[in-house]
């Protein structure tokens, strides 16, 4: 039980690496309040948690969306001890393609959205005496790729916000980390390969920028999310764990 009394609140955990976030931190023992947009996958991902998880259906890119995420917790918990900010949007494009509103809506969920929760986490944590925000960013925070502009553009921002909170907020003992997948298996990877002319060749040259040969799964990321979740990580912070099965070691 790594996680044992400890409150996590996690974005985008009706479905893939949010719901196993959600899932292998109520097995490790945490109390976990779910957010994401749609009712209906929060509340099968509530029952699969067990242990009195909290549902909480609410868009990460609105601001008073976002105060009441962290009053709900606060006052259904009595706080916010980890802070997963795991939801996100992709738009392919190049600079030229994308369209402003494409460009907007990535930026406004996948960095705007991190930095409203997690400043307004910040309160809840410094009054338990620290915490651990853990940010879901991707390899394409670290590097580029064909028809990513967009959304590598708002994983580079997560990846200098995260540095510059774990040094601000390092003296009230709240660590900031961020976890950069490569493919993983989720609706998001499946969604976009299915937009290729030929899917399963799209797939067969994904897998192959993967030196161990496979895809992540969801529960490869969670694993990473527990541990910096945990007290084992203590010593953790403003760090990019890649969970990325080799890719940027190519």
């Amino acid at each position: 039980m790594r996680l044992q009394n400890k409150i996590a609140l996690i974005t985008g955990a009706g479905t893939g690496i949010g719901r196993a976030c959600a899932l292998a931190f109520a097995r490790e023992g945490a109390r976990v309040a779910l957010v994401g947009r749609r009712k209906a996958r929060l509340d099968h991902v509530t029952k699969e948690c067990g242990n009195g998880a909290l549902p909480i259906a609410a868009d990460v890119s609105n601001r008073e969306e976002i105060e009441r995420i962290i009053e709900k917790t606060v006052s259904h918990f009595g706080g916010v001890d980890v802070l997963v900010n795991n939801a996100g949007i992709l738009v392919q494009g190049t600079a030229e393609t994308l369209s402003e509103e494409d460009w907007d809506r990535m930026f406004n969920t996948n960095v705007r959205g991190v930095w409203l929760l997690s400043r307004a986490a910040l309160a809840s944590m410094r009054k338990a005496g620290g915490g651990s925000i853990i940010n879901i960013s991707s390899v394409l925070g670290l590097v580029g790729a064909r028809k990513r502009a967009g959304y590598a553009a708002t994983k580079g921002a997560v990846t200098l916000l995260t540095k510059c909170m774990a040094i601000d907020h390092a003296a009230d003992k709240i660590r900031v980390n961020w976890i950069c997948p490569a493919f993983v298996e989720t609706e998001l990877t499946e969604a976009v390969m299915s937009e290729a002319k030929d899917p399963e060749k799209a797939r067969q040259e994904r897998v192959a920028m993967h030196p161990i040969g496979r895809l992540g799964m969801p529960e490869d990321i969670a694993g990473m999310a527990v541990y910096l979740a945990s007290d084992e990580s203590s010593w953790v912070t403003g760090a990019a764990l890649t969970v990325d099965g080799g890719f940027t070691a190519v």
